[in-house]
């Protein structure tokens, strides 16, 4: 994982992942479908975060969270589906 800082907030049945810079946020949101799947909404990266890995680090927190936390996730995002497909290893905590 990268060298940011990535924080979890939770708001009623969804919340975000999100990495601050300045005024600047970068953010996967996702919604709780049930107590064992949540999907992957949204990722928004700035232009401040360009190149930087920033959207790359939000998944890579969200994978982490899904085997902590014992989930499953719906890839609703393009960005999060396209990084599924790179990340073979990764199957068994999305369905299609």
């Amino acid at each position: 994982m990268s060298d940011f800082t990535i924080e979890k907030e939770l708001s009623g049945r969804g919340g975000r992942f999100v990495i601050r810079m300045g005024a600047d946020e970068a953010e996967l949101t996702f919604t709780r479908r049930a107590p064992d799947l949540i999907s992957a909404d949204h990722t928004g990266v700035p232009d401040a975060f360009r190149g930087t890995g920033a959207g790359k680090a939000l998944v890579e927190a969200l994978i982490a969270d899904a085997k902590s936390e014992g989930y499953r996730i719906l890839p609703l995002c393009s960005f999060v589906e396209a990084q599924r497909k790179r990340h073979p290893e990764w199957a068994d905590l999305f369905i299609a």
